[in-house]
């Protein structure tokens, strides 16, 4: 445990060296770049309010499919979910932006030739969270929807609310959708030295265990063969990870040639 750590220290060490900006200066700039997400989160929750029927009927088209009805307490709950949708909506839209905007406060700590990476970058974090997304909401939602209602349940009557559903609807799409951005992670720990392809195979057969136990958490299904099927792209994450790590690990001399 303790070679990650000092790995970590080694690299903030080496970049405390790169000429950057004060500790004012980075305040500064952290206040400009959420000034500018947050307005442009603004602009695209606006926006998306306009197609607020249209994102609702996307949401709720798994349960809309399975023939059951959403109900509300609260007379506020509709246009808290509309709004809710719109929201969630406009950070979708907003999220190339925002990412571009995280990436310009973090590249003052990072080498030269290591800034090349800017695109790659958002285009492998925004198809990493839709593949995940795509993946939650055509299987794990509609199996968890029919395994858990319609089997489970089959003899009660569901009485299944807006804020409910709506909860249970994010918890799954971002879940996988941040879920699969492990190889960004291991992007980013692998530029900075702390991590590199031969300490994650070496602690491989932990990872497979994390991801297995993340399999049986999400998966609607209670049989081994279904964990596996659902534990399966996390995997291949892993795996894509490794390569990940291979491919961007920082080399001293190069690292130093490009200051």
């Amino acid at each position: 445990m303790s070679d990650p750590i000092e790995k970590a220290r080694e690299a903030l060490h080496d970049r405390a060296e790169l000429p950057g900006m004060s500790l004012m200066e980075h305040l500064t700039e952290l206040r400009s770049r959420l000034i500018h997400s947050v307005v442009a989160l603004l602009i695209c929750f606006a926006i998306a309010y306009i197609f607020h029927e249209k994102l609702f009927g996307i949401i709720t088209h798994p349960i809309d499919s399975l023939h059951y009805e959403l109900n509300y307490t609260h007379p506020t709950d509709p246009l808290n979910l509309y709004l809710k949708t719109s929201l969630y909506g406009g950070a979708i839209i907003a999220a190339p932006y925002i990412l571009y905007q995280l990436w310009l406060f973090i590249s003052p700590g990072m080498y030269q030739n290591e800034k090349k990476y800017v695109i790659p970058f958002m285009a492998a974090t925004v198809t990493l969270f839709f593949g995940g997304a795509w993946f939650g909401y055509h299987w794990v939602l509609p199996s968890a929807l029919k395994i858990l209602i319609g089997d489970f349940g089959h003899r009660f009557h569901p009485i299944i609310t807006l804020e409910d559903y709506n909860n249970f609807f994010l918890s799954i799409i971002f879940g996988l959708g941040i879920t699969f951005e492990l190889p960004i992670v291991i992007f980013f720990l692998a530029i900075f030295g702390i991590v590199d392809g031969k300490f994650l195979i070496r602690h491989a057969r932990y990872a497979i265990l994390i991801i297995f136990v993340i399999a049986a958490i999400i998966c609607p299904l209670p049989d081994a063969l279904s964990m596996t099927l659902f534990a399966s792209p996390m995997l291949v994450l892993y795996a894509l990870s490794i390569g990940v790590a291979f491919l961007v690990a920082p080399r001293k001399k190069e690292l130093t040639a490009g200051k």
